[in-house]
């Protein structure tokens, strides 16, 4: 699956839900870090789903490895190690599944912030 692919998925559940401007910015940040992590660090997506319930939209990527994101120090001139803080950041209650073959990263932004 492709960063753009993803963005499309979860726009059609950011209109179902009618999120607001700066949610959908802010998940559409999200799909784009989780998905492009997998795709450059941990053997690509092995699934992709984007869902709303509870007040909550959980974005959920897995992957072929069973390491870790890191949070790296903060080095702004250096390129990179950006992607995981963004994460965390933006969706503070992200966690990690682990599973035969790989991961999954589930990231959950509230609705109404």
């Amino acid at each position: 699956m492709s960063c753009a692919q993803a963005r499309e998925a979860a726009l059609r559940v950011l209109a179902e839900v009618d999120a607001s401007p700066d949610l959908a910015e802010r998940v559409l940040l999200v799909v784009t870090e989780l998905v492009s992590n997998a795709r450059r660090h941990a053997g690509g997506v092995t699934g992709f789903d984007v869902s709303c319930r509870d007040g909550r939209l959980t974005v959920a990527v897995s992957d072929r490895s069973t390491r870790s994101p890191r949070l790296r120090p903060q080095a702004p001139r250096m390129p990179g190690g950006f992607g995981w803080r963004l994460v965390t950041t933006l969706a503070p209650g992200t966690f990690i599944r682990f599973h035969r073959g790989g991961k999954t990263v589930i990231a959950a932004l509230p609705l109404g912030a």
